[in-house]
């Protein structure tokens, strides 16, 4: 069996990395003199990729920043700034949502300037080479956050090579060994673990959770036993960790940067798919898009 567009898409994540380095100064430009109070809106992986930017942002006290799936908005919110995530720019509810903050300055991190969120741009910053054949997104949203983190002042060439280290190796477990997969995370991997959830969900049709690593012990831990994957996306407590191994549970991840991590769970949701014989590039009832009447 040929290798998926999404195996391709994947293994080419630390070459789109890298790409970000050398375009420093468009990523500088889109979020120059952007500081305080800003929405963050996308749907589905760009909702999550907007969730983990956001608290990187607020962490470097770059002012509050308040995430929204993009059919959530609040009505009467008014902000200076919003940044719509959206890899087609023509999900309806992103548009809309931009469309509904009035008077907002707008950031649009898309792949096609062509698209009609390109054109409501204040400032653009276009990944085009980070665009995807495969319905299921994975180089283009680590390439966002990659943007974000690069803007902070983050080493992109360090990061591109810790995960090339880990795409040559074998994977961390069987997914397929286990009735249902935990992903957690606290802080911006709060958002990539909810992100590695559906990355699993859609592509392999695994049964899956996420949960801020705190959360765990407020009720989900009672459920979780030896046929249990607990799957850390970046550090947590270690009280949780062993209460976490107590139950059964198996745990993995944690000792990664997240996002290496989380190219991690892109390969481990292939692989299950393909043994599942599923296709990752077409889950059903999946489109690239959602274009409402």
């Amino acid at each position: 069996m040929p290798p998926s567009d999404m195996l391709r898409e994947v293994a080419s994540q630390p070459e789109c990395w890298r790409e970000v380095g050398r375009r420093r100064a468009e990523v500088d430009a889109l979020f120059a003199e952007s500081g305080g109070r800003m929405a963050l809106v996308g749907c589905g992986t760009s909702y999550y990729v907007a969730a983990a930017a956001a608290r990187l942002r607020e962490d470097a006290r770059l002012g509050a920043s308040d995430p929204f799936p993009a059919s959530e908005v609040p009505f009467g919110r008014h902000y200076p700034w919003v940044l719509a995530v959206s890899r087609t720019g023509t999900t309806t509810e992103v548009i809309r949502a931009v469309e509904s903050l009035a008077g907002a300055r707008r950031l649009v991190i898309c792949a096609d300037g062509n698209s009609p969120l390109a054109a409501m741009a204040d400032r653009l910053l276009l990944l085009d080479f980070a665009d995807e054949r495969s319905v299921v997104q994975t180089r283009f949203a680590t390439t966002t956050l990659v943007a974000v983190r690069t803007y902070l002042g983050e080493d992109v060439d360090a990061l591109a090579g810790a995960a090339e280290e880990e795409l040559s190796d074998p994977l961390p477990c069987d997914a397929g060994e286990y009735a249902r997969i935990v992903f957690v995370g606290r802080g911006w991997c709060a958002g990539l673990a909810a992100e590695a959830s559906l990355k699993m969900t859609e592509a392999a049709g695994a049964m899956c959770q996420w949960y801020p690593a705190m959360e765990v012990r407020h009720g989900p831990i009672s459920s979780m036993d030896g046929d249990t994957l607990v799957w850390l996306m970046g550090k947590v407590d270690g009280d949780l960790v062993g209460a976490v191994r107590s139950t059964g549970a198996r745990l993995i991840g944690g000792d990664r940067d997240p996002l290496v991590e989380l190219v991690l769970v892109q390969r481990t949701a292939e692989d299950l798919a393909r043994k599942r014989e599923r296709d990752p590039d077409a889950p059903p009832h999946l489109g690239r898009s959602v274009i409402l009447s």
